[in-house]
């Protein structure tokens, strides 16, 4: 199977709960930003100190902090042999940033794969988490927005990779283990 992958998808599509299965089946670390970032911070690394500044006053880590932050992780030793990308990359310039820093390792990458849902069930989805765990983020006005800023920064990102012919698209919707077996059916034939 395919060992460096992206997992692509909207909000509320499912990526962290199927990156953490596809790791573990894999025997690769699934790699969020989001996990990075706080990972740094914890840790009073000097890349934290400037991400917590950062996200300190409300703004979001710029392009040139996050390829950094990837950069070191994919360097260290459990990434080597392969990982999975999860919230990276947001954006088309990260896309050739993650060129740059695969291509230095003498690598590439072997496939991205797209969580595809409708975006009516992610509000669905995303204000019935909110209600159940009391998150004041996921609102429905809140959650059209992220639809909207995936759909305007991140999409575009999937032309890329399948101009590529490194695209893959699985349904997202369904239950957690659907998912998961149709994503590693996927990943299994993308292998062969």
């Amino acid at each position: 199977m395919s060992s460096r992958l992206v997992l692509l998808g909207p909000p509320g599509a499912g990526k962290g709960t199927q990156a953490a299965r596809l790791a573990e089946k894999l025997g690769i670390p699934a790699i969020s930003t989001g996990d990075i970032f706080r990972s740094n911070i914890k840790n009073g690394t000097e890349l934290g100190r400037r991400v917590q500044d950062i996200t300190a006053s409300g703004a979001l880590v710029p392009d040139e902090l996050t390829n950094e932050l990837v950069r070191d992780r994919l360097a260290q030793a459990d990434a080597v042999e392969g990982f999975l990308l999860d919230g990276y990359p947001r954006n088309v310039a990260q896309v050739a940033a993650l060129d740059e820093i695969l291509a230095a390792a003498g690598h590439e990458l072997d496939l991205a794969v797209e969580l595809t849902v409708d975006p009516q069930v992610v509000v669905d989805r995303l204000t019935k988490r909110a209600q159940i765990e009391g998150r004041a983020d996921d609102t429905e006005d809140v959650v059209r927005h992220r639809l909207g800023v995936y759909a305007e920064q991140t999409a575009p990102i999937s032309q890329v990779y399948a101009a590529r012919g490194v695209l893959v698209q699985v349904d997202g919707l369904g239950e957690v283990d659907d998912v998961t077996a149709r994503l590693l059916a996927v990943l299994s034939t993308s292998a062969s």
